[in-house]
């Protein structure tokens, strides 16, 4: 790449870091009921919804305190409540208002896949946004779910936090109160602001109708643009880690990523939460280092994702190179494999956005993934099987991240031969059996939906390309659905009663049999006493440390799916270069 593209990504991660101490700051005194200087523009809002949700406000932020039952069992509720709202808005959206271009009800399949979709955080979308979803939908069903599905995933963290800070306590928090707080404080102030900015790059917000504009070319005479609320649904989808775009071709789309300067703003708000809560970590348990060690990690292992990923999408396809097409970057073009990608942003921006939103569970794409060489669609495809825990979803990220840090420290116990402590809390069984449930579930959900659909003549007949890249197309999707990232090889025709029925269960039991285990141990380690530190106590803020979980994360990945890998990208690239 040139000099130029490596000094974006510089300037893209000097940014994101710059930004990781402030920010993680304001958010732990948002989860620990502090002062957050916006209290004159949301205390009454914030006052009136804790009425509406049973809470009292006069005892302050978190008083009424639940335990780990309770605060799952109001969070599992809470997004059951918003689940059925928008699968009945897609049913019902032909004859409510807001709908100019007069678009009929979803089918019931591809409405329990998008209800299920939003509700978790995923936003895998099987349609095209402006040819399937009114304004009403967008606006009211979709991006309402994008700010409390992410503000459900921070309220988790938080919880799971507040289990490791707390000593003989039997709550770990109040469920309406984070979720209440998180989006008040958090995510609405941050997306007023990203909307501003986008807007002021020319991205659409509005509610007028579909607009007709006469075309030069020809034998077609007219092309009819789709209008909306597009600002301020790509600013939550983006801050959130949601993803799911207004428009079918979502962030490669002029009206929702205009410039590079948005585009630029946008890849920031997808990494910008998730990095800034290790910090917020650091400074709910009282030692900032711990929240530094796992941020390194993370950027480690990012790193050493983003790099290959860039050398195989700037070295191209020597299948082109033999047959006299030019790939070698100029001044006057880009150069390396451009197929599916935006000529505005290149292969540096293309790359980063890609590993970017498969390191977080975002989803969002400015490029086709499916167009990408075979080892170039291989890293981003390998982060999402990670678990999403490099950087991860808002929330969703860290916690799965601390279900290694638990079973990092619990290696370690073993290899000295002394029970594992993380934080001053003592790893016994129970801890171990969660975290097992919460870092194993979504393997399973993967490759048994993959087996299930390479099976099926139903589901063989939606796969475009036939092959190895056909397979990891299958392999690709229920790798995105069961670790809620959203985004595909689009190749595949998903939208299609099969598809649409296991991508949706591959999404719940994704989301739920991770956030369920979380509050577990959460509610687990708050019972327990602190105990002091020793000599023989792992220090967990050292460099050491953080290579011992870069070292189980990557183990974990790649005994899991290396197999499945083999079958697809691997294969594919063994092909290309031989051919």
């Amino acid at each position: 790449m040139s000099f130029a593209s490596w000094l974006q990504i510089g300037v893209y991660f000097a940014v994101l870091l710059a930004l990781v101490k402030p920010l993680g700051a304001y958010m732990a005194r948002v989860y620990e009921g502090g002062r957050t200087g916006l209290e004159p523009v949301f205390g009454r809002l914030e006052r009136l919804l804790y009425r509406l949700c049973g809470v009292r406000s006069d005892d302050g932020a978190g008083r009424q305190e639940m335990n780990w039952k309770t605060y799952a069992f109001a969070m599992l509720a809470f997004n059951g409540v918003g689940l059925a709202a928008v699968y009945l808005l897609q049913r019902f959206q032909g004859v409510l208002p807001l709908n100019p271009a007069n678009l009929g009800a979803v089918s019931p399949d591809s409405a329990f896949n998008s209800a299920i979709s939003f509700a978790t955080n995923t936003d895998w979308q099987g349609y095209g946004g402006e040819s399937t979803m009114s304004y009403l939908t967008q606006a009211l069903g979709l991006c309402v779910q994008n700010f409390v599905s992410a503000a459900s995933g921070m309220a988790v963290l938080a919880a799971l936090v507040r289990g490791f800070a707390r000593s003989r306590a039997e709550t770990i928090g109040n469920f309406w109160v984070d979720l209440v707080r998180g989006t008040l404080y958090v995510l609405l102030p941050l997306s007023l602001v990203l909307s501003i900015v986008l807007v002021s790059q020319g991205m659409l917000q509005n509610f007028s109708a579909y607009k007709t504009v006469e075309l030069l070319q020809r034998p077609v005479t007219e092309q009819v643009l789709a209008m909306g609320p597009v600002a301020s649904q790509v600013a939550i989808k983006q801050l959130g880690t949601n993803g799911g775009g207004f428009f079918n071709t979502n962030s490669a789309h002029p009206f929702e990523n205009p410039t590079p300067l948005s585009n630029f703003f946008e890849m920031l708000a997808i990494l910008l939460i998730p990095a800034a809560l290790c910090y917020t970590f650091g400074k709910m348990v009282k030692d900032t280092r711990q929240g530094w060690v796992l941020l390194a990690a993370m950027t480690a292992i990012f790193l050493c994702t983003l790099f290959p990923c860039a050398s195989s999408e700037q070295g191209g396809n020597p299948g082109l190179a033999s047959i006299g097409v030019d790939q070698v970057q100029t001044d006057q073009q880009p150069g390396g494999n451009m197929e599916g990608k935006e000529v505005r942003f290149g292969v540096a921006n293309s790359v980063l956005w890609a590993t970017a939103t498969t390191a977080a569970s975002n989803g969002s794409v400015n490029a086709m993934h499916d167009s990408f060489t075979p080892l170039g669609g291989l890293w981003p495809m390998w982060l999402i099987q990670l678990g999403e825990v490099v950087y991860g979803g808002v929330g969703s990220g860290l916690y799965g991240m601390l279900l290694f840090a638990i079973v990092a420290v619990f290696v370690a116990g073993l290899m000295v031969g002394r029970t594992p402590e993380y934080l001053g809390k003592k790893i016994e069984p129970f801890e171990m059996k969660m975290a097992a449930l919460g870092i194993l579930v979504t393997p399973v959900l993967v490759l048994v939906g993959t087996a299930v659909a390479v099976l099926l003549p139903v589901a063989r007949a939606g796969v475009a390309n036939p092959g190895a890249h056909g397979f990891s197309e299958i392999l690709y999707a229920f790798s995105s659905a069961s670790n809620n990232n959203g985004s595909a090889f689009a190749g595949l025709g998903a939208n299609t009663t099969f598809y649409n029925i296991a991508l949706g269960i591959c999404m719940f039991f994704g989301r739920y049999l991770v956030k369920i285990p979380v509050l577990a141990i959460a509610g687990s380690l708050a019972r327990k006493v602190n105990v002091p530190v020793t000599s023989g106590t792992l220090p967990t803020h050292t460099p050491l440390f953080a290579g011992l979980l870069v070292s189980v994360v990557i183990i974990v990945g790649a005994l899991t799916y290396i197999p499945a890998l083999a079958l697809g990208p691997i294969v594919e690239h063994l092909m290309m270069i031989g051919s």
